[in-house]
């Protein structure tokens, strides 16, 4: 059996109780302020920021800390063209069918359809792949655990790093997304999870008015 070794935990910085109750309003409040947007503008992102973002989403907890996520960063404009591309032919087909018309209608207040002109206007595309499992050297299979909720969440720290640097960000889940794997060259274990559209928002971008549930309704203190 092997030994797990350990460290001592130097990382971890205390505060005093005001300055926590401080910080934890402050990043609400800016947390508060992000806003899923569909117009980008096409201005140019410095890679290291996006190289930050990722390192961020990279420190997500994970089932037995296997790290089942890989982050492909899509900026090339011919490859960008070939998943808009495919993306709307399938959403084409997704917003025809009858059996999917309730789905469409609950969309129209959000100001989405079929049509994906941000998948090529954006200056990044950041596509996500949940590993369903390992491959290890001698090709044999190694198991993996928890990975939805893993991915789930190192996407969720990747979204909150892109609103924290300044950027605007949408998640988008093509109605059929295996063609990603063939364009990214991907290998078999590896699933699509989604495409995190990043940029810097359009000048006219609107957002359409909602409103978030308050703690009382998604919060219980037992």
């Amino acid at each position: 059996m092997i030994k797990p070794k350990f460290s001592l935990f130097e990382e971890y910085n205390e505060y005093p109780v005001r300055e926590m109750e401080q910080r934890s309003t402050l990043f609400y409040t800016e947390m508060k302020r992000r806003r899923t947007v569909r117009h980008f503008s096409d201005r140019v992102v410095h890679h290291a920021i996006i190289e930050n973002c990722l390192r961020t989403a990279g420190t997500a907890p994970s089932g037995a800390n296997i790290q089942p996520w890989s982050f492909v960063v899509v900026t090339d404009r011919a490859v960008k063209r070939q998943i808009r591309e495919n993306a709307e032919k399938g959403e084409r087909e997704f917003y025809s069918k009858n059996s999917t018309r309730k789905w469409v209608e609950e969309l129209k207040p959000l100001g989405t359809d079929q049509h994906k002109p941000f998948l090529e206007i954006a200056p990044y595309l950041i596509v996500i792949f949940a590993q369903r499992y390992g491959i290890l050297p001698d090709g044999r299979k190694r198991k993996h655990y928890y990975v939805t909720e893993s991915v789930g969440i190192a996407t969720g720290m990747l979204i909150t790093a892109v609103h924290h640097a300044g950027l605007v960000s949408l998640t988008y889940t093509p109605s059929q997304m295996g063609f990603l794997n063939k364009i990214l060259s991907r290998p078999p274990n590896e699933k699509p999870f989604l495409i995190l559209v990043v940029g810097y928002p359009a000048e006219d971008t609107v957002v359409p008015m909602i409103q978030k549930k308050s703690l009382k309704d998604i919060a219980t203190f037992i």
